[in-house]
């Protein structure tokens, strides 16, 4: 799945599932463009490794739910990289309680990064992938986002609604040459998960069909694949990654 010569954004990357996809995307030959919130360390971590690789790489740090973050963002990487070809929207934030326990401030978060953050990068991303009739847009949505979760109400109507952008920018885009697809994880192992006793980690895994967590390979080579030309004739798609939980 060769993406020599592509340049890619991926939001959220400093860690966990984005360090993965933008790590995988590198091996696979990509030009990358990380970007993270808050976590310097992790973030010159991640930029280490790539570099490792081999792989041509730029750092820029803020929130893609402030607009004219994810403006500079995207003109800076047209700026030094010359293109964008694809754009991951992997940046998101949850908070598991009870909905009638939630404040308007954690929820406004939750939509501004998770959904907000979303639109803010897709909106600049298509306008530069418009002028060379070519790109690709995945959004990094969640199983919750199709049957919702107890507990992480908010979170769920996020993803749900990204579900939605998914399938409706998809059309639009599509006679340009631009795939917009989702990929909407199951329970991936990462550091999100270590709050779970052993108990608790025990019966989850019961309940899921193939017996384990997902890794963070799983969904970074399914990020890999809807970058690549392997994947021209789908768009519009929410793919589900959960060892069939649902």
């Amino acid at each position: 799945m060769s993406l020599k010569g592509k340049v890619a954004i991926v939001t959220g990357a400093s860690r966990g599932i984005g360090k993965g996809i933008a790590m995988e995307l590198a091996k696979n030959g990509c030009c990358l463009v990380i970007n993270y919130k808050s976590n310097d360390e992790e973030a010159e971590k991640t930029y280490k490794e790539i570099r490792e690789l081999g792989a041509y790489v730029l750092m820029i740090k803020g929130d893609v739910s402030n607009y004219e973050f994810a403006k500079q963002m995207v003109k800076t990487t047209v700026e030094k990289l010359g293109k964008i070809d694809i754009l991951i929207n992997n940046a998101g934030i949850s908070k598991v309680g009870l909905f009638m326990d939630q404040e308007p401030s954690s929820w406004n978060n939750i939509l501004d990064v998770n959904l907000k953050g979303t639109i803010n990068c897709s909106h600049n991303a298509v306008k530069e992938m418009i002028k060379q009739k070519s790109g690709s847009i995945i959004n990094m949505s969640s199983m919750w986002g199709e049957v919702g979760a107890s507990c992480e109400v908010i979170y769920s109507a996020s993803k749900g609604a990204i579900n939605a952008f998914t399938k409706s920018l998809a059309k639009e885009l599509a006679p340009s040459n631009i795939r917009v697809n989702a990929i909407a994880p199951g329970v991936i192992d990462t550091e999100m998960n270590k709050w779970l006793s052993e108990d608790e980690r025990t019966n989850l895994i019961n309940e899921i069909p193939m017996m384990k967590f997902g890794e963070i390979s799983d969904v970074a080579m399914l990020v890999t694949f809807l970058a690549s030309e392997n994947s021209k004739y789908i768009t519009g798609q929410v793919i589900t990654i959960d060892g069939g939980f649902l």
